[in-house]
């Protein structure tokens, strides 16, 4: 009988798209590979309105209570779900990040593997090959710049950004995902090998992915796909979902793809 897997999630309490697009992300996978195993979502939430730093920071402090209650739920994998938190807490926190909290799983009693949704998306990048991105941020100009900044800092180019400058989190997570389409005719795409639609995992646009790909030809992804995507690898599952763009197709499933695909 098909196993079933746990997807515990440490959710901002006003992220609103995270418990959408992860468990769609997954479903998708269950028609790609519906013998692999099923799974259900599970969430802790930390206190956050508004995206500002010192909110961001606060709510930082508040993820290793959330660990432990997920610990108590006996989790498979936890993802973290506040990229620009992490990002904002200063170069390679992700890593700092991810170990204190497996630490926190490991002293209640339930270890499990624990992703960063920034360390989820530079991670991917660089798995897929990506040397170079242009990407959208919901976030004001501040902010933007700290992402930028981080992922470049990563080894990965990035040479072209807009930030929507939406500081209300809930006005964030009910942004139409067909308005990227829209925004991404404003960005500098030229010479990039892929572009993250939306570089954080409250701003909607799953299903804006492969229309994206189809409008740029280029590979398309977002933090919560990647997010996705490496939590499926912490499962020792093959990282496929239907539908879903280039990162979680097959055509991804090798180390460095977009460099070796045919010109």
């Amino acid at each position: 009988m098909p196993r079933n897997y746990r997807i515990g999630q440490i959710v901002p309490s006003s992220n609103t798209t995270m418990e959408t697009e992860i468990p769609a992300i997954f479903r998708a996978r269950e028609l790609a590979r519906p013998e692999d195993g099923t799974f259900t979502f599970h969430s802790s939430r930390m206190r956050m309105k508004k995206v500002v730093k010192e909110e961001l920071e606060a709510m930082d402090r508040d993820s290793l209570r959330c660990a432990s209650e997920l610990a108590d739920a006996a989790v498979d994998v936890v993802g973290y779900a506040c990229l620009v938190a992490i990002m904002s807490m200063g170069k390679g926190y992700h890593r700092d990040s991810e170990a204190r909290l497996l630490q926190r799983m490991k002293d209640e009693g339930h270890a499990a593997p624990v992703i960063t949704s920034a360390g989820a998306l530079v991670d991917e990048l660089k798995l897929a090959g990506v040397q170079s991105v242009s990407l959208v941020t919901p976030y004001i100009e501040p902010l933007t710049n700290l992402v930028v900044e981080y992922i470049r800092h990563e080894g990965i180019q990035v040479v072209d950004s807009i930030a929507l400058c939406i500081a209300d989190n809930l006005a964030v997570g009910r942004r139409e995902p067909g308005a990227l389409l829209g925004d991404i005719t404003r960005l500098n795409t030229k010479g990039v090998d892929a572009v993250v639609i939306s570089a954080c995992v409250q701003m909607p646009s799953l299903s804006a992915i492969q229309a994206a790909e189809d409008a740029l030809g280029l590979p398309v992804t977002s933090a919560a796909a990647c997010t996705a995507r490496a939590m499926m690898r912490a499962l020792k599952l093959e990282p496929v979902a239907s539908n879903t763009g280039y990162f979680l197709s097959e055509k991804n499933l090798t180390p460095g793809s977009l460099t070796k695909q045919p010109a």
